[in-house]
């Protein structure tokens, strides 16, 4: 197959890009700036195209001739308007790209953000069933234009017959990527930890790039919605012990149980209410919605992608974790080694 990514420079688009390669694909990695961060990646099968998803322009060129996409470029940071356009409408515009292109298959990495976290019981279990936010707005802005791109995707890739499958991956972590704001507060040098005994749906880099891919290879994956989430769901309390011993310097972990949180989380929206009227900006640390969803007490499965896909983690958490040190660079695919430095032609979109 031959397979677009987007937000192929990104933290996850890197390791997608070299998934997909290793599993013998051809790849336009599209990216809005320079290619840098695939430096490592040299092979005949791999391509670059600079496009800037918030704009229409050189879009259907750049998605033309492509099996499938696999769309993972999206804002994630900055207020409403900077992540709406970075998210929404870089996804209208893509796929209104694939339908000029005639590309008639995405794969669509969402987030769970997009569940409702505030309607789940504690200690329940989250899996694809589970409610899903109406707007979000009580939340961040990032959990509300994940739920519209979703919404996107789904309606149109019904409208046309494509084929779709949307991905909602856990918490990502990798090099340089070990600290999740589930686990609390990142202070620098100390981590605030909050829910000690709550599970972590965790999944590593690696792990959740092989699980793209095969969505995009897998019939089965069509029409379906998947929790991408690793078999090893450790506590936060397990694994920001094991996490910050990979770290120099070693932060301190103050752990604060869940309950006393969301009772000052209470006590900050009803002194905000009562004293402020609703004006005043509550840190999003006591914003209940978004502690919710950060350090709920929850389980989590990953049944539906292991029986549709026939998926499964292929590094543990401890290897994980060493890889996440060790590395140094994206490991070239077998298929992507060259004896010269030979690159495949960048097209300017």
């Amino acid at each position: 197959m031959k397979l677009l990514v987007t937000g192929a420079g990104g933290f996850l688009g890197r390791y997608v890009v070299a998934e997909a390669l290793r599993r013998g694909h051809a790849v336009r990695a599209m990216v809005r700036g320079s290619s840098d961060g695939l430096a490592d990646l040299e092979c005949p099968a791999l391509e670059f195209v600079r496009a800037d998803l918030r704009s229409r322009r050189g879009l259907t060129d750049a998605v033309k001739g492509v099996d499938a996409v696999l769309h993972l470029a999206a804002a994630k940071s900055g207020d409403l308007y900077a992540q709406y356009a970075g998210t929404v409408v870089a996804t209208e515009n893509l796929l209104a790209a694939m339908t000029e292109a005639n590309v008639r298959r995405i794969v669509l990495v969402s987030s769970f953000s997009v569940y409702d976290y505030l309607k789940i019981r504690s200690f329940s279990v989250v899996d694809e069933n589970s409610p899903i936010e109406n707007d979000a707005f009580d939340r961040d802005e990032y959990a509300h234009t994940k739920l519209v791109q979703e919404r996107l995707v789904r309606e149109h890739a019904s409208a046309a017959g494509w084929g779709f499958t949307i991905l909602r991956p856990g918490v990502i972590y990798g090099p340089k990527n070990l600290f999740t704001a589930r686990i609390g507060v990142n202070g620098g040098r100390f981590w605030l930890r909050i829910a000690g005994f709550a599970r972590l749906p965790l999944t590593y880099v690696e792990n959740c790039a092989e699980a793209i891919v095969l969505a995009a290879e897998r019939e089965a994956a069509l029409g379906q919605t998947l929790n991408v989430v690793d078999d090893d769901m450790p506590t936060q309390r397990s694994y920001a012990a094991a996490a910050s011993r990979k770290l120099s310097p070693r932060p301190l972990i103050v752990p604060i149980p869940f309950a006393f949180m969301w009772f000052l989380a209470g006590m900050a929206v009803l002194t905000n209410r009562l004293i402020f009227g609703k004006r005043a900006k509550i840190p999003g640390i006591f914003v209940p919605a978004r502690l919710a969803a950060r350090c709920k007490p929850l389980r989590f499965s990953n049944q539906k992608i292991k029986q549709v896909l026939g998926w499964k983690s292929r590094y543990s958490m401890a290897e994980a974790l060493d890889r996440s040190v060790g590395a140094k660079r994206i490991e070239t695919p077998p298929t992507a080694k060259q004896s010269s430095p030979a690159r495949a032609a960048e097209v300017a979109a």
